[in-house]
């Protein structure tokens, strides 16, 4: 049985890849996952708050999705970063709420993508760098947290202005990784 929460979030999804984020109201949300419209501001409190929720919970499953592509990966710690940006950009181009906030502007979430997404490089910065280093518990912690950043500020800027195909993407990405961590070591 989904939760109350998931429920809403589901509705809140939906409504963001309808392309109605901008006119949706927290009462059709509300609606839409059969709960009160104080239930949801009770869960969530306001529909900014609903915004980031979903956002987080999106972002959990590309961290899940990441993180074991990473495990799956054999090679060096430039092999691991592949997988995981081979992995992101094909998911990211075939998830529906990633391609609504890229394409629909008045709905207003490209933010969350860029001007707004300090706290999001921050949770994949540090969750990249954790697989890294546990799988490669050799490196230097504070030189795998930087790389990391790169390797993940590179991606979304990729995500959001794809230049070339996913795989020559995540190539150029691993060569950059193996190169940082070999000049930093």
């Amino acid at each position: 049985m989904l939760s109350v929460r998931q429920a809403l979030l589901d509705a809140a999804r939906d409504a963001a890849v309808a392309g109605n984020w901008a006119t949706t109201r927290m009462a059709d949300v509300a609606a839409a996952a059969g709960v009160s419209r104080q239930t949801l501001y009770n869960e969530f409190g306001g529909k900014d708050a609903l915004a980031e929720a979903l956002t987080r919970h999106e972002a959990d499953r590309f961290l899940a999705g990441t993180a074991e592509a990473c495990r799956a990966s054999t090679g060096d710690a430039g092999d691991c970063v592949r997988a995981a940006t081979l992995w992101s950009l094909h998911e990211a181009r075939q998830n529906l709420l990633i391609k609504a906030a890229l394409t629909d502007e008045a709905a207003g979430l490209l933010p969350t993508l860029t001007t707004r997404s300090a706290g999001l490089l921050v949770l994949f910065r540090d969750a990249a760098a954790a697989v890294l280093l546990e799988r490669f518990p050799d490196l230097d912690p504070d030189e795998v947290a930087w790389v990391a950043e790169m390797a993940v500020r590179i991606t979304v800027s990729h995500l959001v202005v794809p230049t070339e195909a996913a795989e020559v993407t995540a190539d150029h990405i691993a060569v950059l990784v193996r190169r940082l961590l070999t000049a930093s070591g």
